[in-house]
């Protein structure tokens, strides 16, 4: 097992413990004979969330990755949420691709600034420029290790007010925040996410509903959903024990492109499909985390 390896491995156990959905859906998959084992899900893409201060966000999380072989790829713009995010390419298409957001800190107000500083101001320098990338577990480790405080809940509360993804992070720190399961490759009618949704409801699970429950591109090629996010149960430094959001299952279909049409089933890998993302989906999937989502839940 390579460097990689070993952390996308690490990434998902960890996920899957802390996540009770995702077995939740692996079992009712296997239940249904979607699939034999967990093995046979194509993991679309994986998540990620930072903060958008100097030494850290998007600029120092990525060396990881572009370390492995990754390609950084297109650009996306949230202005609302005062979010920026790239996506990246595996080197191999037998790994996920992998989507990384980051909160344009200098946007939010004065007070919550001032607020996510007290905490982020604790790293001091780039903290992967200290890690010895060709060693997976030292990544892993590094992947699900604090990077500062726990923070108070008065903190986390005032974030929250005004940005559900600071909120999130400033809890949460590098914790995966989704991965995805290809559901184009699942026996029909659940290849499409219409058919898997249907599959997802009739089990139980809350589906994110913003902006409707399946987020289509402009050109009709990349459909995305997912659940709500799972409420943890946190204690904050401050004392107080409260339920917070955790992370989530996306679910992705990625049609064929209309020139790769006349192939067979057989013939279709991964290149035939549409790539990349979408910014006005990706809007809506961040929102899986948010009060408007979770409180499904409740």
């Amino acid at each position: 097992m390579n460097a990689l390896e070993t952390v996308l491995n690490g990434l998902m156990q960890r996920y899957q413990s802390r996540v009770p959905d995702v077995e939740k859906v692996l079992e009712a998959m296997v239940q249904e004979k979607l699939i034999s084992s967990a093995a046979d899900i194509e993991n679309d893409h994986i998540a990620f969330r930072t903060m958008g201060v100097p030494q850290l966000g998007m600029k120092s999380f990525e060396k990881i990755f572009l370390h492995y072989g990754y390609e950084r790829r297109e650009a996306y713009h949230f202005a609302h949420k005062k979010l920026d995010a790239f996506w990246y390419s595996p080197p191999n298409p037998k790994y996920p691709r992998i989507f990384v957001s980051e909160l344009r800190v200098q946007d939010l107000s004065l007070e919550a600034q001032k607020i996510i500083t007290s905490y982020t101001n604790e790293v001091p320098n780039d903290p992967v420029d200290n890690l010895d990338l060709d060693n997976g577990l030292e990544v892993d480790q590094f992947l699900h290790s604090p990077l500062w405080k726990l923070p108070t809940f008065e903190d986390y509360a005032t974030l929250q007010a005004e940005s559900e993804y600071a909120a999130w992070v400033i809890y949460n720190r590098y914790y995966l925040n989704h991965f995805t399961v290809s559901v184009h490759n699942l026996p029909a009618p659940h290849n499409t996410c219409a058919g898997f949704n249907e599959f997802l409801k009739a089990h139980g699970f809350k589906l994110n509903n913003a902006g409707g429950e399946i987020k289509k591109s402009p050109d009709g090629y990349l459909l995305q959903s997912s659940t709500v996010a799972e409420m943890i149960d946190v204690t904050f430094s401050s004392g107080e024990t409260k339920r917070i959001s955790g992370s989530y299952v996306e679910f992705a279909e990625r049609r064929v492109l209309a020139q790769f049409s006349h192939l067979e089933p057989s013939q279709i890998k991964r290149e035939h499909r549409r790539e990349g993302f979408e910014a006005g989906n990706a809007d809506k999937i961040f929102e899986s985390t948010f009060t408007t989502q979770t409180n499904q839940r409740t």
